[in-house]
């Protein structure tokens, strides 16, 4: 049994915020499958890691569910055709977070006919092994769908530490705590059966005894909705629903944990320590769906909220789809927009323009007005209050990160474990001087990931120099004492004589006392 009784008593994590949530203006009408587009703009690279092998050319004709790239090792992550069609084009184009950032991608024109590929359904799940499953969930393009997009092939049998006595508890998170995003409470809502077998899937996967399945305390219906269900698809009863309280940023993996276990994941350690693992529901619900019906992930649920948009709501967006097409579905925008936003307002990531496509980890689209966004004053100096050290949900501190990040110490920055933020921007929603802290965290992880690149590159051109001098200098070691060698035959020729013939003698007393008398050497030696 586990020693940790995950989710018998709740706890806390520190810092954290209160925030008004917007949810119910997207649930309140059903799912909605838009049109289909015209044309779909595919990366290559969906998820944290190298893109897979491409294994299409430009004008071959595609079926939906068709691989179109070929994942070679664990941290690579598939991708397919989210419906059948013609190969128009495979060149870079404006995708992911990053503004101006441009990505590789495979652009399909859709024929309309929505013809499969030949699917693989697994009759009886049960009876497949846990590496059986894992490798169809990594042929199956299978992703964190939370938005992290780590690849789950890679977080299910990954080197962990030695510390690791093994899995005992598959945490499925369902605590979406940002505001405006609402995508997993509505498949939660629809779907809780797929939700509860893909669990019970993964946890066979992980050899886990138990599956908890963490929703927000204001979730009445999606509780509902797993309490109608559990018996028929679980009953074993492995699975159990915990309530937590809504507090930001309750979603993120270490605070979660932290909340059902009242245990930390240590610094730069993995939830594996602890005997964890942690997979957003969305990722649950697909893993089921790769297994029982043979389809791979080419399609997600995608929230289209905030003030600037007409019609709130949730759509089931295929894979590759623009994102002005989804905000054409949801009514249009109802105002001049300032700013279109990936993830929530709180830490979501502004888009370079609305013809960035959808990808698997894809969870919201928020439009702003100008009204929202607009700076209620001008950045001012840090007065040192510590109110960005209350909410740190990670326990760093703040105000001494942006210090020395501002002063391009990135050596005590590093030591102050920048990296250990998560970016979910409590420090600067709390700052009285209107200090774009989380800016500054972002600025500074890549400048020192570009240094960390740059290091590694100039140490190991400094080991090729070092190792090319090394031998270059035993090369003219050996070619100095050869000469000397020389030297000496022509000015002692019977001292040479006598070296050859001392080197016969200590042959033949190593023959002695190995017991031979030495006549086969000689013979040799002649």
């Amino acid at each position: 049994m586990p020693d940790i009784e995950v989710g018998e008593q709740l706890h806390r994590f520190p810092g954290g915020l209160k925030l008004r949530h917007h949810k119910q203006i997207a649930c309140r009408d059903p799912l909605m499958r838009p049109a289909l587009p015209e044309t779909l703009c595919l990366p290559l690279q969906q998820h944290q890691g190298p893109p897979g092998e491409c294994l299409v050319e430009t004008g071959e004709q595609v079926l939906k569910g068709q691989p179109l790239t070929r994942a070679r090792s664990d941290c690579e992550v598939p991708i397919h055709a989210p419906t059948s069609g013609t190969v128009s084009a495979i060149e870079d184009r404006p995708a992911g977070k990053r503004p101006g950032g441009l990505k590789r991608c495979i652009v399909l024109t859709p024929d309309g006919r929505e013809r499969w590929c030949a699917r693989k359904p697994v009759d009886d799940w049960h009876k497949l092994d846990a590496p059986a499953l894992i490798e169809h969930w990594r042929a199956g393009g299978l992703a964190g769908l939370g938005g992290a997009m780590f690849p789950t092939a890679a977080k299910l049998r990954g080197d962990w530490d030695d510390q690791t006595s093994g899995v005992h508890t598959l945490i499925l998170n369902g605590s979406e705590c940002e505001p405006y995003i609402s995508c997993d409470e509505m498949l939660m809502r629809i779907r809780p059966e797929a939700v509860v077998t893909g669990g019970l899937m993964l946890a066979r996967a992980l050899g886990a005894e138990q599956v908890v399945i963490a929703i927000e305390d204001q979730m009445g219906a999606v509780r509902k909705a797993f309490d109608e269900i559990v018996d028929q698809y679980d009953p074993d009863r492995r699975c159990r629903i915990v309530q937590v309280t809504t507090i930001y940023p309750e979603g993120g993996e270490k605070q979660l944990i932290q909340v059902l276990t009242g245990r930390e994941v240590p610094h730069d350690g993995l939830p594996q320590s602890l005997g964890l693992v942690c997979l957003n529901v969305a990722t649950a619900a697909a893993a089921r769906d790769i297994i029982v019906d043979g389809t791979p992930v080419i399609e997600r649920i995608v929230t289209i909220s905030g003030p600037g948009i007409e019609h709130p709501r949730n759509l089931i967006a295929l894979l590759g789809t623009p994102i002005h097409l989804l905000i054409e579905a949801a009514g249009g925008l109802s105002d001049e927009i300032d700013r279109l936003v990936l993830g929530g307002p709180m830490s979501g990531l502004p888009l370079a323009s609305d013809q960035v496509p959808i990808e698997k980890g894809s969870n919201c689209i928020l439009a702003l007005r100008p009204v929202d966004t607009q700076r209620a004053q001008p950045e001012m100096p840090c007065i040192n209050c510590g109110e960005c050290v209350r909410v740190c949900p990670a326990s760093l501190l703040p105000q001494e990160l942006f210090h020395y990040l501002r002063a391009e110490n990135y050596a005590e920055a590093e030591r102050l474990n920048l990296f250990d933020c998560i970016e979910c921007g409590c420090c600067a929603h709390v700052c009285p001087s209107h200090i774009p802290l989380v800016d500054h965290y972002r600025h500074g992880k890549d400048i020192m990931r570009e240094r960390g690149i740059e290091d590694a590159r100039a140490r190991r051109a400094q080991q090729r120099f070092e190792a090319r001098q090394a031998r270059l200098a035993d090369e003219a070691e050996q070619r100095k004492a050869r000469r000397e060698r020389r030297e000496r035959k022509l000015e002692h020729p019977d001292g040479a004589k006598s070296e050859v013939q001392a080197a016969i003698e200590r042959a033949r007393a190593r023959a002695a006392q190995n017991g031979n008398d030495g006549s086969d050497d000689d013979g040799d030696q002649s």
